[in-house]
């Protein structure tokens, strides 16, 4: 897809020019001045969260309040999540506090003709050449899964490693063979940045539109459009190398991979070409300057109305910022 420039850096004032991420386990993690700082055996280790864009949070961590009041302010996401980040149990909030963003989703993701758009659109844009007009979506889904298939045997071919397909029980992931580890291990940190880049931009992660069922099924979608070209191949070449900690090797070049593929500065433009959200200069976001600030109120004739007013009987209302708005 066109890697085309963020044009409302006030939306997004951060995501696209922020490192990828950060996995920790077996710390404490606080506030250090205007950043954060990490302990654990081996010491003390600075972060500098205003250019992080998500903190994840493995087992044996613990946090202050100070240093998830610092992160949110720097507008890092922050994740709490199972071994080697494999599973994610909860996760904080973005940058933007504007629902415009998830509101255009839901719409889309409501209406099933406008929901098949995007379904179609999100399958297209992983094939290289056009694909043929009229096919139908399962004609669509098995070309898919054609592409998939030859996407592990080319990296099998490339690497040597032998490939028999995806298959490990996450109750016994070390019974799982290497290679099976590393897609999993590499696959979590792709998702890792995919929810970041979703939230930061106001979207909802669970709102998918070809997965659904569970609160990531969104992630799951936009990790798809760059797991054949980035964390397969990655995958396989962990495997063939067989580093010693395998899964902390994989997180580790994923970090430095997505980094010099620039990830971040194409997942949220992607995301508005696929959902047709055009972002312009000047575009009105109040909340980001005041998160307190009431938001509108729905009425069935008259669309959206000023929140944060009294509504009574008179025919003016009168400011009331109890009534029809929300504290701050």
């Amino acid at each position: 897809m066109n890697q085309s420039p963020l044009k409302d850096l006030h939306l997004l004032p951060k995501v696209r020019d922020s490192l990828t991420y950060l996995y920790a386990e077996h710390c404490r993690v606080d506030q250090d001045d205007k950043a954060i700082a990490l302990h654990d055996a081996q010491g003390k280790t600075s972060v500098p969260c205003a250019s992080l864009s998500v903190l994840i949070l493995g087992p044996g961590t613990t946090i202050t309040h100070a240093a998830i009041h610092t992160l949110a302010d720097s507008g890092c996401l922050v994740l709490w999540s199972g071994e080697s980040g494999v599973r994610f149990y909860a996760q904080g909030m973005g940058e933007t506090r504007s629902a415009r963003h998830l509101l255009r989703q839901a719409r889309l993701w409501a209406n099933p003709t406008t929901r098949l758009e995007v379904v179609m659109r999100m399958y297209r844009i992983r094939f290289k050449d056009p694909l043929p007009d009229g096919l139908t979506l399962q004609q669509i889904r098995g070309k898919e899964g054609i592409r998939v298939r030859e996407a592990y045997s080319r990296a099998s071919r490339e690497t040597g490693v032998p490939w028999a397909g995806r298959s490990y029980q996450r109750q016994q992931w070390s019974s799982a063979d290497p290679i099976n580890r590393a897609l999993s291990a590499a696959n979590s940190c792709l998702y890792g940045i995919c929810h970041a880049a979703i939230v930061s931009a106001g979207y909802s992660p669970a709102l998918g539109f070809i997965h659904t069922g569970t609160m990531l099924s969104f992630v799951y979608d936009v990790a798809d459009l760059y797991k054949a070209d980035l964390t397969i191949p990655l995958a396989f070449k962990a495997a063939a190398e067989g580093p010693q900690d395998l899964e902390r090797w994989v997180r580790r070049t994923c970090r430095d991979l997505f980094y010099s593929q620039r990830l971040l500065g194409r997942i949220v433009p992607d995301l508005q070409q696929l959902l047709g959200i055009l972002v312009q200069d000047g575009d009105d976001t109040p909340w980001d300057d005041d998160e307190a600030l009431p938001g509108g109120l729905w009425s069935p004739g008259e669309g959206i109305v000023v929140g944060g007013v009294n509504y009574g009987d008179d025919a003016q209302p009168e400011e009331d910022a109890t009534d029809g708005g929300h504290d701050p």
